[in-house]
């Protein structure tokens, strides 16, 4: 599926860091520019679209750029494995605590507990995986293909090695604070909802069973 799907994410992180370039941005510019540029540089370029993006990685890498940072991705399909194992691990040893404790109903886990629980998994999980989409979105984005050589990368450990030369570890870390606020968040709601509506469908299958038992005649 992962193999399937990358080309769509090459394309829209493309289009998610295309960014509009002026004349100032551009080292061969005269110092003063012909009266022709002046009446084209009033007129803004067409807007940056899909078609614009397909065109320009096929244009710059063929058709294999399409599958640009895919190892990268198939690595993090992970994340989910380490989020759930990480979840199955915290709980089962918050309710063999409770258990120990000795009373009744006390290895019950609250739904701010397992709102808890799944913050932190999801957290963990993250920051494993997390330099790994960093690394991925470089690869995806738009090659410089002008000055130097430290955003032009040949492949996933040509692009690690680099980042580490030029920014240190701290680059694989670059904006992870906003994605926690996303994922993380999200992960905890999601699983506090499925432990609740597990709970819930526990109690009915009780109540069904207990009502099954009394209507029977004797």
């Amino acid at each position: 599926m992962w193999l399937l799907t990358n080309p769509i994410w090459v394309i829209v992180t493309r289009m998610q860091s295309h960014r509009k370039v002026s004349k100032e941005d551009n080292p061969n510019r005269l110092a003063k520019p012909a009266p022709e540029e002046t009446v084209i540089s009033v007129i803004d370029p067409l807007p940056y679209g899909t078609g614009h993006a397909i065109q320009e990685l096929f244009d710059e890498a063929g058709f294999l750029g399409f599958w640009k940072g895919v190892f990268p991705t198939l690595i993090m399909v992970s994340n989910p494995a380490i989020q759930f194992m990480l979840y199955e691990t915290m709980l089962k040893k918050l309710k063999k605590q409770r258990s120990l404790l000795g009373t009744p109903g006390n290895n019950g886990i609250t739904a701010w507990e397992i709102f808890l629980l799944g913050a932190l998994a999801k957290l963990g999980a993250t920051g494993v995986t997390y330099p790994l989409n960093v690394v991925k979105a470089r690869l995806q984005a738009k090659q410089v293909t002008t000055g130097d050589q430290k955003h032009q990368y040949k492949g996933t450990l040509d692009a690690i090695l680099k980042m580490i030369r030029y920014e240190g570890f701290n680059g694989f870390y670059k904006g992870m604070s906003t994605k926690i606020v996303q994922s993380v968040l999200a992960a905890a709601v999601l699983l506090m909802i499925k432990e609740e509506l597990v709970k819930g469908a526990r109690l009915l299958l009780v109540k069904s069973s207990i009502h099954t038992v009394k209507s029977k005649p004797p």
